[in-house]
């Protein structure tokens, strides 16, 4: 049952990036949307291989952090930005909001498995998850939308 929540958690997930890259103003921002949706694909196709009974093999790559979350990372170097659309700002809200939420549940799912192979999997997804959270993140912090204590 954990799984069938998670695979519409990604469904979810693909639809509103998909759905705010083409409400998005900001083309850093739609491009960010577009490739989350990409890796959110990835993890549904994952988690209907395991629904199938099936155990996913982890390619070399998956274990890398991708370009666009290394770029996202380096954006915090940079000097912030006050200047943003108001819309922009409550999509990236709702997605960091939806990408904690997700993680979580990942959390959760990959305790109830005893499999290693289906737990390593899951902990792959979840990073990703985590790293999406961080890119929505680190664009919102260089644009002035997020300013932690």
């Amino acid at each position: 049952m954990l799984l069938e929540d998670q695979k519409s958690h990604e469904e979810v997930c693909i639809k509103e990036y998909q759905e705010y890259a083409s409400r998005a103003h900001c083309p850093e921002l739609k491009q960010l949307f577009t490739n989350y949706a990409s890796k959110e694909q990835e993890h549904l196709n994952t988690i209907n291989q395991i629904l199938n009974g099936q155990v996913p093999q982890m390619s070399s790559s998956q274990g890398q952090q991708s370009g666009q979350n290394k770029q996202q990372s380096n954006m915090q170097n940079n000097s912030q930005s006050q200047n943003y659309n108001q819309e922009d700002a409550t999509l990236c809200t709702h997605m960091l909001m939806t990408e904690k939420y997700v993680s979580g549940a990942y959390n959760t799912a990959i305790f109830e498995f005893r499999d290693p192979n289906i737990r390593q999997v899951l902990n792959h997804i979840q990073k990703e998850e985590q790293e999406h959270g961080e890119g929505i993140f680190n664009y919102m912090y260089q644009h002035g939308m997020y300013n932690p204590q």
